[in-house]
């Protein structure tokens, strides 16, 4: 898995779930004139919703853009400690910049309240970023209709359904949507039809 294009991290540039092929770049209002202090003025005050972002990828995602100055609002489903633990890391170098979200994404009734309380955290939304992802063989013969629904929730359903939440808000602050893409979405695993056909 990737983490988010550095070109976000540098200049507020990401890549838009809604429309045009992964990789392509869209200006997300994140635009300074100068160059020279656009990572340390671009993105001082944005807000940003990371699913899955208490460890791992999304954890790196959170420590990124927590140091280009966002505030961050960092979803977990079942990681309740390592959150806290982040939140509490982060906190030490900026105080009352985090703020942490439980919910479950494969349930799809919650996923408009996720949106909502991120952007009631601190009055605004400007970057979701989908990260959040299971992954896990399923061969051809022994997947199970749970598996299916479990991967495709996760990857595909929920990064839908979230941006399609989200929007109203990122269209007020001329935000964008970031979705973590994996290279076996062109080029499937073996053993991985599920996930590659999600991702």
């Amino acid at each position: 898995r990737a983490s988010v294009p550095a070109t976000m991290a540098r200049s507020g540039f990401g890549t838009s779930a809604l429309g045009g092929q992964w990789g392509k770049q869209v200006r997300c209002g994140f635009q300074s004139k100068d160059k020279t202090t656009m990572q340390e003025n671009v993105l001082t005050g944005k807000v940003a919703l990371i699913t899955g972002g208490a460890r791992r990828v999304g954890a790196e995602i959170a420590r990124s853009l927590h140091a280009h100055g966002m505030h961050l609002v960092i979803h977990y489903r079942s990681s309740k400690d390592d959150a806290h633990a982040l939140q509490v890391e982060l906190e030490k170098r900026r105080p009352k910049s985090v703020a942490l979200v439980k919910g479950d994404l494969l349930k799809v009734a919650q996923l408009p309240g996720i949106v909502e309380g991120a952007a009631a955290a601190f009055g605004r939304l400007d970057a979701l970023v989908n990260n959040a992802s299971s992954f896990y063989p399923t061969p051809v013969g022994a997947a199970t209709a749970e598996q299916w629904d479990d991967l495709i929730g996760t990857n595909l359903k929920a990064p839908f359904f979230l941006a399609q939440a989200a929007a109203p808000h990122l269209k007020k602050t001329h935000g964008c949507i970031v979705n973590i893409a994996d290279i076996h979405a062109e080029r499937p695993i073996k053993h991985y039809p599920i996930y590659s056909a999600a991702k």
